[in-house]
């Protein structure tokens, strides 16, 4: 499907200018671009490459000079980056699901799916599930016992929805991701080395190895609206109460949350992030590739954790952190500059020592 110039613009919210009749078929980088194209040159950056390319149109910034660029049209946005949010979903193809219920599905007959819903083929819907309108289930995926997914959902295949896992409207699930598993929670008769070197901070006295018996997991997994999670995340049920993640979260590839974790609204959860058992994280947190977060925490509202982070105790409201252990961003900074002067702290007090030395020799030879 193709749009104009100046249905774009009005779909964004945008001004168009030139030619606002030229149709465009798809997005491409500036490089890249054909005559058909609208290139995605949103700073002078990207916008040096467009004479590499062969666009008509492309969409700039607010006060950029499009004609002395070449070009035919241009689509002028106040904020580019956030209008690439709209741009992209008015042109993405989707995966090409095929509407309606596909033969090979199996709905469990007291399952209750909107008349709507889309589901793939060998996808499993068991007893009372129920979807809501507007929702598309992909290929090979599962729908557990008792859970409730609402309306305009988006499951690409092979996602797993566990039983009585509750999940609000517009949710988003990448390849691979697996909602409601069963928590890891093990104990042993006698409290564990593992207690014991926690309460200690490393003696393990005379604590002995023992079974781990399984503490069943009785709880769910409870989603808001408007939630995303990437592909091969996984949520473990809550052992009592729910697992919860709030309005507007998203989760990207490889996030794990642990049992009982609470997440507020608005937060991002960025490539491999793990949170163990039991935290609660505020709204509005960002936590950076790679950040592991240790299990009974507090995490507050606004906290930015860079990448690598691991996060041991409370973090207070508005805090960014980094390292390990995290710490406020500039001690973290400071102190890795500190070490990175070391080495040369060595040498001068090295060769101070030295200097010192010679001096001493120096002045007992001149009193013999």
């Amino acid at each position: 499907m193709t749009y104009t110039i100046q249905q774009i613009a009005d779909a964004l919210g945008a001004k168009a200018v030139g030619d606002t009749t030229l149709r465009i078929a798809k997005l491409v980088e500036p490089a890249t671009a054909h005559a058909d194209d609208l290139a995605l040159a949103m700073s002078p950056k990207y916008a040096q490459t467009l004479s590499d390319g062969a666009a008509l149109a492309a969409m700039l910034w607010p006060d950029a000079d499009w004609q002395g660029m070449g070009l035919k049209a241009a689509i002028l946005p106040d904020r580019p980056r956030f209008a690439m949010s709209g741009l992209t979903r008015m042109m993405d193809p989707g995966q090409g699901f095929e509407t309606g219920i596909h033969p090979s599905a199996i709905i469990d007959p007291v399952a209750q799916l909107a008349d709507d819903v889309t589901v793939g083929p060998l996808t499993i819907v068991a007893a009372g599930a129920q979807i809501g309108a507007g929702s598309i289930i992909g290929p090979q995926c599962y729908i557990g016992t008792g859970a409730s997914i609402g309306k305009n959902a988006y499951l690409r295949d092979h996602v797993s929805i566990g039983a009585r896992v509750s999940i609000g409207d517009n949710f988003i699930a990448q390849p691979g991701a697996r909602l409601g598993g069963d928590g890891f929670s093990f104990v042993t008769p006698e409290p564990s080395t593992v207690e014991e070197t926690r309460k200690t901070l490393g003696d393990r006295g005379d604590t002995k190895a023992q079974q781990w018996a399984r503490i069943h997991t009785l709880g769910s997994v409870t989603v808001g609206d408007n939630v995303e999670c990437g592909m091969n995340v996984t949520v473990d049920s809550g052992t009592i109460r729910d697992t919860m993640i709030g309005d507007g979260t998203k989760l990207d590839n490889l996030v794990h949350l642990g049992h009982n974790v609470v997440v507020g609204k608005n937060c991002l959860l960025c490539g491999q992030v793990g949170v163990a058992g039991s935290v609660t994280i505020g709204d509005n947190v960002v936590l950076g590739g790679q950040v592991g977060v240790s299990d009974n925490i507090f995490i507050g509202d606004g906290v930015i954790a860079g990448g690598g982070t691991k996060i041991m105790s409370n973090a207070p409201a508005g805090r960014s952190m980094l390292g390990y252990p995290g710490t406020e961003m500039s001690k973290q900074i400071e102190g890795y500059k500190a070490l990175r002067r070391l080495p040369r702290l060595i040498r001068d007090f090295a060769k101070l020592k030295a200097d010192l030395a010679q001096s001493d020799r120096s002045k007992a030879s001149d009193e013999s």
